[in-house]
């Protein structure tokens, strides 16, 4: 059993300040393809900006301040879900439009290792996609200030394992040119 978390509160600063939630792959939003890969978690939390698209499950939250990076995000979603926490977190961000393809990979990883796991994918591990047991990412979180922290920072203390997942399955969009190599476009675009 899992919660998941979705990262959607970055500022968007290379792609002009479009939101990288709202762009547009398949006909579905990448926050709404993300929110949809993760059908089988408990709770789902988003942090970051009011969105349209949101699942009415869904639960918004924002980190505070606003765009004080990742892992402030998430540490905000631990505090968030500390009343009643499920044994594993399951941290998205929500920029990924092919994150859908590595999320049996995490589960199995993370079953068969019993530990925390990263997706492992064309070389690097990627700690906004990833599988923390509660615990991890609890004891991190409140290990330190988290405003404008690193993931890489906020995790120094945890002990995780790679997972490999489907090549360019954690693939992100930070640009323009990302978003034309994978078809996404605005929003508006197709008007």
């Amino acid at each position: 059993m899992y919660d998941a978390v979705v990262l959607s509160g970055g500022r968007s600063s290379r792609l002009g300040g479009v939101p990288k939630s709202s762009l547009l792959f398949g006909g579905s939003s990448l926050l709404a393809r993300t929110c949809g890969a993760v059908g089988e978690a408990r709770r789902l939390v988003v942090v970051g900006t009011p969105f349209h698209e949101l699942p009415p499950r869904a639960e918004l939250i924002r980190e505070d301040p606003p765009f004080s990076g990742p892992a402030a995000a998430v540490s905000a979603a631990v505090v968030h879900l500390e009343a009643e926490p499920a044994p594993w977190v399951l941290v998205l961000a929500c920029d990924m439009p092919r994150i859908d393809n590595a999320l049996p990979a995490l589960i199995a990883g993370a079953h068969a290792t019993g530990a925390s796991v990263l997706a492992h994918d064309g070389g690097r591990d990627q700690p906004l996609a990833a599988l923390y047991r509660w615990a991890d990412l609890a004891a991190a979180s409140g290990r330190q200030e988290v405003r404008n922290l690193s993931m890489r920072a906020l995790l120094a203390r945890v002990t995780w394992s790679p997972v490999e997942v489907p090549a360019g399955s954690t693939t992100d969009i930070d640009t323009w040119a990302d978003a034309r190599r994978f078809g996404v476009e605005e929003p508006d675009a197709g008007k």
